[in-house]
């Protein structure tokens, strides 16, 4: 293997050395510190916190990723590493994970999709923390038949707790060529984009009960792997081996902190919002929120998107 495909062992010692260091400076401060106080200085923490965290901007896949599966099934292009391609074949699927650990900001990746018959085929590109009691954040493309449409699952899971999926068409073929799909991840809100068009809200209702992402960072991970026991037409349809290799490619990932996010990056404008609306009256194919079979009382964090 290329040595700028191995992982960094003195980076990641330093950072778990930082962040140790980090979590016992603030929980001193904190022990002195009267309860009145917490809140401002839980906030300011969680700011630190994630600008050491997000040393990301324009990423390369070189040097700010490692391999998750198969080595053989991942393609590096470009001398700069800034194209990287996953391959499914009947021997074994592929994956990469982010070094860097992330807490609020926003994440954006251009992703091109295995084209033709890509059923039974699952591409998932997603945050997630690695306790028990974990946070993930999920954009999930299910493959399809030549000629039918992709669909794109998303869930959240916090604290363990998901079940939140949430399934859509795309306006467009997403194996032509590259689109944008993006996560922007906020104390108040979580946005799921795509080309920069709202796809779904979430929003933190922690004070009706309801477990929110606030506390566990998050590496950005992606693979690509056989569904075909769900994936298709709830498992009907299953992968055709004999058209193999499956290959979904990505390019431009980039990250920003917290603090470096605008108001237009967060904010739920009238913009944002009416096309979140054409989103829900013309592609959405499953909403929890609406599976009354499933949850016969809705959920509390499907009250409010605000």
């Amino acid at each position: 293997m290329p040595s700028s495909m191995r992982s960094h062992p003195v980076r990641c010692v330093h950072l778990q050395l930082l962040l140790a260091a980090i979590r016992l400076t603030l929980q001193a401060s904190l022990n002195r510190m009267s309860a009145t106080n917490h809140l401002q200085w839980g906030t300011f923490s969680t700011i630190l916190i994630s600008l050491v965290l997000f040393p990301v901007a324009q990423s390369n896949f070189y040097d700010d990723f490692v391999i998750t599966g198969s080595t053989s099934n991942v393609r590096f292009l470009g001398a700069a590493g800034d194209e990287l391609q996953l391959v499914l074949n009947s021997d074994a699927g592929s994956g990469f994970a982010s070094k860097t650990l992330f807490l609020f900001g926003k994440i954006d990746m251009e992703i091109k999709l295995i084209p033709g018959d890509s059923a039974g085929t699952v591409t998932s590109y997603y945050l997630s923390s690695e306790t028990a009691n974990h946070d993930e954040l999920d954009f999930e493309f299910l493959g399809n038949t030549t000629g039918e449409p992709y669909i794109l699952q998303t869930n959240i899971f916090s604290n363990g707790h998901g079940g939140r999926e949430q399934r859509i068409y795309l306006w467009f073929n997403p194996s032509d060529s590259f689109h944008t799909y993006s996560v922007a991840w906020t104390p108040q809100r979580i946005l799921f984009l795509v080309d920069d068009v709202l796809i779904r809200v979430f929003s933190n209702n922690e004070a009706a009960g309801v477990p929110y992402p606030s506390k566990q960072p998050m590496r950005v991970f992606s693979s690509i792997w056989n569904g075909d026991q769900w994936a298709t037409q709830g498992g009907r349809v299953k992968i055709n081996w004999a058209h193999a290799p499956f290959v979904a490619s990505y390019r431009k990932f980039k990250a920003l902190s917290n603090d470096q996010l605008t108001a237009a990056d967060i904010a739920l404008d009238k913009v944002k919002l009416d096309k979140l609306a054409w989103v829900k009256q013309n592609f959405v194919l499953y909403d929890y929120c609406t599976d009354h079979n499933r949850y016969p009382l809705p959920p509390p964090d499907c009250t409010h998107i605000g």
